[in-house]
C-alpha cells in the first residue's frame, strides 16, 4: 500500500492584504504566515514516524518553500519538481481581486471550479492532461509515503484522477490531503482538507 500526502502551499497573502487570484505566471513567496503554515505541516509530519519515499514539489517558489519547511523538518531532502504539480493559468482573472474575478465570470463558474473542476471561460487548465498524470502517478507501483507539495488549482484534480469527488474539491492553504494506493492502482481517499 502507497500513501500519498497532497500538500497545498502556504499563505502568500497576508491578512491585511487584498488577496487575489494567483496561478502559474505568479511566482509569489510565502508571507510570515504561509511560513508559519509550512512549519506546522513540516511539525506535524515529522511528528507521525511516516516513512518518506519522495517529497516532491511544484515548480512555484510558493510550493518549494513549503516543501523545503517540511524537508527541514523531516530530514528528507527534496527530490525535485514536476511541472503537473503546477498552477493552473488564470487567464484575464490572473493576479485580479476576487471580487472582480467573481463580478466577470460569476458565483456558478466558481462553485464549478470549486465542486467539478470545470474551468472557467479563458482559464488555460488542460483537465485531461492532468487527469492523466495523476493516473500516471498512481500507476507507478511504487511503496510507501509520498509526499507532495502544490496548489489548488493542481490538487483537484488527483480527487477527479481517483474518480473521488467530493462536495469540495478545494485544499485551503497549508492543508493536505491523503490517498491511498493499492497494489492494482486502486485509490481511496483517507482525508482532504486536513491542517495540522
Amino acid at each position: 500500500m502507497r500513501r500519498l500526502f497532497i500538500i497545498r502551499h502556504g499563505n502568500t497573502f497576508a491578512s491585511s492584504a487584498q488577496a487575489c487570484r494567483i496561478g502559474s505566471r505568479t511566482d509569489l513567496p510565502l508571507v510570515e504566515s504561509g511560513h508559519a503554515q509550512a512549519q506546522r505541516l513540516g511539525a506535524w509530519f515529522a511528528s507521525q514516524d511516516l516513512a518518506i519515499s519522495r517529497l516532491l514539489t511544484s515548480p512555484l517558489l510558493r510550493a518549494r518553500q513549503t516543501a523545503q519547511a517540511i524537508a527541514d523538518a523531516i530530514g528528507h531532502a527534496p527530490d525535485g519538481t514536476r511541472d503537473w504539480l503546477g498552477e493552473i493559468d488564470h487567464g484575464p482573472d490572473e493576479g485580479r481581486p476576487e471580487e472582480e474575478v467573481l463580478a466577470r465570470i460569476g458565483a456558478q463558474a466558481i462553485a464549478d471550479w470549486d465542486e467539478r473542476a470545470i474551468a472557467p471561460v479563458d482559464w488555460i487548465v488542460d483537465a485531461d492532461a492532468r487527469i492523466a498524470a495523476w493516473r500516471t502517478y498512481f500507476a507507478e507501483g511504487a511503496e510507501g509515503v509520498d509526499l507532495l507539495v502544490t496548489s489548488n488549482g493542481a490538487a483537484r484534480f488527483a480527487l477527479l484522477a481517483a474518480g473521488l469527488p467530493l462536495g469540495s474539491l478545494k485544499l485551503r492553504t497549508g492543508a493536505f490531503g491523503e490517498l491511498a494506493v493499492d497494489a492494482d492502482g486502486g485509490v481511496t481517499l483517507a482525508q482532504w482538507d486536513a491542517r495540522p
